[in-house]
């Protein structure tokens, strides 16, 4: 079964993602590109290092030009935000190989509309329901020309980061390339810009060498490792397309994606960014709680890039972030880029003087509090049951012996208990299983709330 979700098509590699499918997906795309633009549209065709990935780009393309599209294929591997890029600035559409942060077994495709951000609910409906059509265009063989897509994101970058700046850095950098599509583009940029800078896992590895390509704490312990030999360095690292990015500070310490959101908005509005910013219901009450204090207006979406990007196109818009890694800002795409971010936060934290470490600090004094955060995962035997516990949160007026203030529908059940302490509840998209998040500005409430759970359903 082929499915769309909130960022493209993933199956795994020579079961559900073979040759059928993939000329299924793609005629799909091709048949929505045409109906929606014409056979004028220019489609853009990019790949990450995946097994297979450039194969299945080849023949994508092939697929297409054969439809009498211009095609531009990726002469090497390229980051999804690279790709997203040049599809805005080539007014094109664009499909990108590639299954993000998910296992090394698996590969998938993202379509990629001409405003360069994830395609929206609507337009993935319109291409599902063309999965079993054909088209015929009248305009005969297309083209396929093989292009680096590379250099006009590179010009672009020199317009949104401060390079003079980052130079001034009290910390050494140290880049992970951990085998994904960010080596040959964040090093280069650095390079270019000369920009002193180690690196570790420099080379393309189509399995990852068995990791989750997810830059979180646990698959970067060779990057950890590496910060805690040495002295005053940052650490920073994307996953396997560089659409997400994963920060360790001088300390060894994760660095949370919300922390980093919220360190970069800060610096934004001292730059002199206007507007509002965008987060999903997921993300934390710290951004909430900055952006109050900044005279900042915040616009919540679902979970998911595609909807927050949806926001920054339809509002003016410093920053768009979510809690899983991803962030945007003003001026560039309404798509998530790792290598932005790692390069935004390096300016930021240049600027301030202080260390990374000083400057996440700084983040919770400024909001004067520091806020926890812990989940329980509920296995049940069907989606009824996680049905009626759902609606038994909708309909609570009380949680824990504190009153629930609002409560938002709009991705699960999010309760709020005043100000500082949030609840969200969402079952999982592939699973029979509920999550429970909290978040909240004390630890020991942090755990009280999580021991009333049980009591709360039984009541």
């Amino acid at each position: 079964m082929i499915k769309f979700g909130t960022d493209g098509w993933r199956a795994v590699l020579g079961k559900d993602f073979n040759d059928e499918n993939v000329k299924k997906v793609t005629l799909a795309i091709g048949k929505y590109v045409f109906d929606t633009y014409g056979i004028e549209k220019q489609i853009l065709i990019g790949y990450d290092p995946r097994e297979k990935a450039d194969f299945y780009a080849k023949f994508c393309a092939e697929i297409l030009s054969g439809k009498g599209f211009s095609v531009q294929l990726s002469s090497k591997i390229v980051p999804t935000p690279v790709l997203a890029f040049n599809a805005r600035y080539k007014n094109a559409c664009a499909i990108m190989f590639t299954a993000s942060h998910n296992p090394p077994e698996y590969l998938g495709m993202k379509f990629i509309p001409d405003y360069a951000g994830p395609a929206t609910s609507d337009i993935t409906d319109s291409i599902i329901s063309n999965l079993d059509s054909d088209f015929e265009t009248s305009s005969g063989e297309g083209k396929i020309e093989t292009v680096d897509f590379g250099k006009v994101y590179f010009e672009h970058i020199k317009n949104l980061i401060d390079f003079k700046k980052i130079k001034n850095l009290k910390s050494k950098i140290l880049f992970d390339g951990f085998y994904s599509a960010s080596i040959g583009y964040f090093d280069k940029i650095l390079k270019d810009n000369k920009i002193k800078f180690d690196a570790i896992r420099m080379e393309h590895d189509p399995g990852f060498r068995g990791l989750m390509p997810d830059p979180k704490p646990k698959y970067l312990s060779a990057l950890i490792n590496e910060v805690n030999s040495r002295h005053n360095v940052i650490g920073l690292a994307n996953d396997g397309d560089a659409d997400r990015f994963g920060v360790i500070d001088e300390y060894g310490y994760y660095v949370p994606a919300d922390v980093v959101i919220t360190i970069i908005l800060k610096y934004l509005v001292k730059k002199g960014y206007t507007g509002s910013v965008v987060k999903t219901v997921g993300s934390s009450l710290l951004i909430d709680e900055t952006a109050k204090r900044l005279g900042i207006n915040v616009i919540e979406t679902a979970v998911g890039f595609k909807h927050v990007g949806e926001a920054m196109r339809n509002n003016e818009v410093i920053i768009g972030g979510e809690e899983s890694g991803g962030l945007s800002i003003k001026g560039h795409i309404p798509e998530k880029d790792g290598i932005l971010a790692n390069l935004l936060l390096l300016e930021a934290v240049a600027d301030s003087g202080l260390t990374l470490e000083e400057l996440h600090q700084q983040a919770y004094e400024y909001v004067r509090c520091k806020f926890y955060t812990d989940r329980i995962d509920l296995q049940k035997d069907n989606t009824n049951e996680i049905e009626s516990i759902m609606n038994k949160f909708k309909t609570a007026k009380n949680f824990c012996g504190q009153e629930i203030t609002d409560v938002d529908l709009k991705d699960g059940v999010k309760l709020m208990l005043g100000d500082r302490t949030k609840i969200l509840v969402r079952p999982s998209g592939t699973e029979p299983i509920l999550r429970i998040y909290f978040e909240t500005d004390n630890r020991d409430k942090l755990k009280e709330l999580k021991d009333s759970v049980n009591g709360f359903l039984e009541e």
